[in-house]
């Protein structure tokens, strides 16, 4: 029985089309960044987790329509429009791409496109596609995953209408002085404007900030 063809889903949209020809391999990377603390004494620096990065997926996909006789970019188009803004949510979309027990929701970050064959009117006929993919996961569903909601580890937060960074430090650390962790964590320019509903991560103390290497107690 011939493999399933792979499949790519615009989750916002509900569309899907599917791939012809199936690549040989694909690639999954996943790493974590750790900041280091030199301790007067010690040989080494004491490492601690800041926090993990994207899983990518990595995959050459392949395009063939000389035998029709037709523009290959009528078929690699599919793919990329995937990196164009959905004109609701001003962003690309989400996506899943499925290929047997592959099942991989994320946003397309990258396409490189090389036509190989042509007809002889000039027009493309054959192409390869070097894509990336970096997993979506909202930080609700990673939260919930990885079962943070201790005393020990972050947590997530929704924004209220009036509230603000020192006062939920305050809730959190019983230290409204102690909002800079929640700002650095939230990449936010200013504490000062939060919207009602956003969600924020509320990083476990002390906190080290990955720009810096400073260590927040």
């Amino acid at each position: 029985m011939p493999p399933d063809k792979i499949k790519i889903t615009n989750l916002q949209t509900n569309t899907f089309f599917f791939v012809s020809f199936n690549p040989e391999e694909y690639s999954l990377n996943k790493d974590n960044n750790f900041a280091s603390q030199s301790i007067p004494g010690l040989e080494s620096p004491i490492l601690q987790f800041v926090a993990g990065n994207l899983q990518t997926l990595d995959m050459e996909l392949f395009f063939d329509t000389f035998e029709a006789q037709s523009d290959v970019r009528d078929q690699t188009k599919n793919v990329t429009d995937l990196l164009t803004p959905d004109s609701n949510l001003h962003a690309p979309p989400v996506l899943l791409v499925s290929w047997g027990t592959l099942q991989f929701q994320c946003v397309l970050t990258k396409v490189a496109q090389k036509f190989v064959k042509f007809l002889p009117s000039g027009i493309p006929a054959r192409a390869r596609l070097t894509v990336t993919f970096n997993e979506y996961k909202d930080a609700e569903t990673q939260v919930k995953e990885l079962n943070l909601q201790t005393a020990d580890f972050s947590k997530v937060h929704t924004a209220t209408f009036g509230e603000t960074l020192s006062g939920i430090a305050g809730d959190y650390y019983e230290n409204a002085l102690l909002w800079r962790p929640i700002a650095l964590a939230n990449n936010l320019a200013d504490p000062r404007a939060l919207t009602p509903g956003q969600q924020l991560l509320i990083p476990s103390l002390p906190y080290t900030d990955p720009s810096s290497g400073e260590v927040i107690q």
